[in-house]
């Protein structure tokens, strides 16, 4: 865990800048609250606005980002209206919040912009309760937003507004579906019965902090797709909370509360949260709960006993999640990772041909954007794997086949890379032989993908179109670093068919 967070590569140091800019972002938001003549309520409400703001906003381009930041107070401001109204009815409260749970994450269905606003929206009524908003503040709290996010939109979009000079980044789309075949209407279906079990739970627990149940289950179910991977993100989350109130009781609980070093130790905090929400989220959750302890910290409130109850609130909103995953409407983690896969074995044959249409010259040819895409797909394969890689499951021999897929899939990346390295020098076009291997590159992967994997003479025809490409490799001797990457990349096909197509009664991964 330390390595990855301390060892990750940062192309280009985004995850820096990331992070940089968030402290500056929300800096700002917090300094025009105050000049505002905002209360300290005031100035955590719009902290935490424009926290969402630049963490949750993904659009792939400039101009989408742009316009999902002006939405968020659309989505954020009634939501904060309907909390502050039924701040005295218990019940009708829950209810509203539930089908805020729902309907934010349904709104999954619509890509980032969806997911961004349901984030925005579901944590708008949990600020309501952390900070116990009424009526009466509704309006200071609804400034706060709209300042808050607009400074935050200054940052991003005017002062460091660094995603201008990158490509747009790929954002690859759910596996899709209709009804409750759709994982994101299961998702929503999943979340709400979890949040009600975290609500109930939650409240016996504490009538007054039980919504970190609920924001517990909420939290968990962000970016995953089966079960799986919901049982680990709700494994790590307990872990990173258990670590960051331990770091709590070590350094924030000695300031009671003192001005400067709390807003010190926030600033560090949210710099921790963006640096490492990308490699960790152990990590991500540790400096997510010593940014709720300085919180609490701030307004006066911090206690042990707060940082044992909180602990016990997230327990209580793990087992929702996970109660909810397990019996309601469950998604295996067999179904997401296949599809994943086969998607990412696809965007390798996209690459392929992109870099053969190149080397035959091709002008309009560029293999590059879709080199990003697979980066993206790799990325979504190993998180639904995760489950599987876990130290904690006891299965090892699906474990092994699941490591050795991820490998051949990592292989299969470099090898691409580097033809595409190749592939963009003008010296090396117009070669025959690197057009023939692409061709037999794409049958390969042709292969791996039959259209009724459930027919045992089709996956015999691929295993066999696989080991005919490897073959034909062979008998061409490799010339210069192009052939080369297109040799390794058939070798790294033909040795996934094993365990791409184990027998039906051993899939990859499990139920």
């Amino acid at each position: 865990m330390l390595k990855r967070v301390f060892v990750a590569p940062d192309p280009g140091r985004a995850r820096l800048r990331f992070a940089a800019r968030a402290v500056l972002g929300i800096g700002l938001a917090v300094a025009v609250c105050s000049l505002a003549g905002h209360s300290l309520v005031g100035a955590v409400t719009g902290g935490l606005a424009a926290l969402l703001a630049l963490f949750t906003v993904t659009d792939p381009t400039v101009r989408g980002q742009a316009v999902t930041t002006a939405l968020l107070p659309v989505a954020g401001l009634p939501v904060l209206a309907a909390a502050a109204e039924l701040h005295a009815h218990p019940v009708l409260r829950g209810f509203a919040f539930l089908a805020v749970v729902g309907a934010g994450v349904y709104a999954r269905r619509w890509g980032p912009r969806g997911h961004s606003l349901g984030v925005f929206a579901f944590m708008t009524f949990f600020v309501a309760q952390f900070l116990h908003a009424t009526t009466g503040r509704l309006p200071q709290l609804c400034a706060a937003v709209v300042l808050s996010v607009l400074a935050a939109a200054v940052v991003r979009f005017g002062l460091w507004c660094y995603e201008r000079r990158l490509p747009p980044a790929a954002v690859p789309a759910a596996p899709g579906g209709t009804g409750l075949a759709r994982v994101t209407t299961r998702q929503a279906v999943q979340a709400t019965a979890g949040a009600g079990f975290a609500l109930v739970a939650g409240e016996l627990v504490s009538g007054q902090r039980w919504y970190w149940a609920v924001g517990a289950t909420w939290w968990i179910f962000v970016n995953t797709a089966s079960r799986g991977e919901t049982l680990v993100r709700g494994f790590r989350r307990v872990l990173g909370t258990v670590i960051g109130i331990g770091l709590g009781v070590l350094v924030v609980v000695p300031l009671h509360g003192a001005a400067l070093p709390t807003l010190a130790l926030v600033a560090v905090s949210v710099f921790g949260i963006f640096y490492t929400a990308a490699v960790s989220y152990t990590w991500m959750m540790l400096w997510v709960t010593v940014l709720a302890e300085s919180l609490y910290g701030l307004l006066g409130v911090l206690t042990p006993g707060l940082l044992a109850l909180r602990l016990g609130e997230t327990a209580v909103g793990a087992l929702g999640a996970w109660l909810a995953v397990l019996f309601v409407l469950p998604v295996t983690t067999h179904a997401v990772t296949d599809a994943w896969i086969r998607r990412a074995l696809r965007c390798v044959h996209a690459c392929t041909a992109e870099a053969s249409a190149r080397l035959a010259g091709v002008p309009d040819a560029d293999p590059a954007p879709r080199v990003a895409e697979l980066e993206q797909m790799l990325g979504r394969v190993r998180l639904s794997v995760a489950p599987l890689v876990h130290p904690l499951n006891p299965l090892s021999g699906r474990k092994r086949r699941a490591r050795r897929v991820l490998a051949l899939l990592d292989d299969c990346a470099r090898e691409i890379r580097g033809l595409v390295a190749v592939a963009a020098d003008p010296e090396a076009s117009h070669d025959t032989r690197l057009a023939a291997a692409c061709t037999r590159v794409e049958t390969a992967v042709t292969a791996l993908l039959p259209q009724q994997p459930s027919h045992d003479t089709e996956e015999t025809a691929g295993t066999e179109s696989a080991a005919t490409a490897s073959t034909a490799a062979a008998r061409h001797p490799v010339a210069g670093g192009a052939l080369g990457h297109l040799y390794g990349l058939e070798r790294a096909l033909d040795e996934l068919a094993a365990p791409l197509r184990a027998p039906s009664g051993s899939p990859l991964v499990g139920a």
